[in-house]
């Protein structure tokens, strides 16, 4: 099994309504994106990518940067960018988490890519619930997921419910779309 690993970070922030876009704001001295993308480095994926969009991301040596140009249409087609790099490096699976959650750490990443081969879909689980990020897709799912609007694999998940592994992990999958979000975090 071949994995890939892709942090979306295309989406515009526009609940943010901050002086900077939500993913370049200060968190513990480090950009918000920075922590996710760090995470899934630290998790030992072979491959990294990281869907950028509307914000200026300076990516660390080793991860790739896969621009989407259609970002403003929505997370489904930063999805599809992720399953291109994941087709472009052989890929049989994807495990994809969100640049705006940076409190999941690399043992959820690697929880999620290590479940058992035979899932389809493998999503992470906190505390008993779905989170779902990351969620890992095998390769045989990803025709089946949406091109267009502010849709992940939610829909596949739930249209198939039968495919989906629950994988408990640590940390947590709060995310920063306001600045109160990130003030609270900040005071934590």
């Amino acid at each position: 099994m071949s994995t890939v690993a892709a942090v979306l970070a295309a989406g515009g922030g526009t609940r943010f309504g901050g002086p900077t876009h939500k993913l370049l704001a200060d968190l513990d001295g480090r950009p918000v994106w920075r922590h996710a993308v760090e995470s899934a480095v630290a998790a030992g994926f072979p491959k990294v990518v990281v869907v950028t969009g509307a914000a200026d991301l300076h990516l660390p040596a080793g991860v790739e940067d896969w621009p989407n140009p259609r970002w403003a249409d929505g997370q489904a087609t930063s999805l599809q960018v992720a399953v291109a790099a994941a087709r472009h490096h052989g890929a049989t699976h994807l495990v994809v988490g969100l640049a705006d959650q940076p409190f999941v750490p690399p043992t959820a990443w690697a929880a999620v890519r290590d479940a058992d081969p035979a899932c389809r879909i493998v999503v992470a689980t906190y505390d008993g619930r779905p989170g779902p990020n990351p969620v890992r897709l095998a390769a045989d799912v990803w025709p089946l997921l949406p091109e267009g609007g502010d849709l992940g694999a939610r829909d596949v998940i739930r249209a198939h419910p039968a495919w989906v592994c629950p994988v408990a992990c640590l940390g947590s999958v709060a995310d920063i779309d306001t600045p109160e979000d990130l003030a609270r975090w900040k005071s934590c």
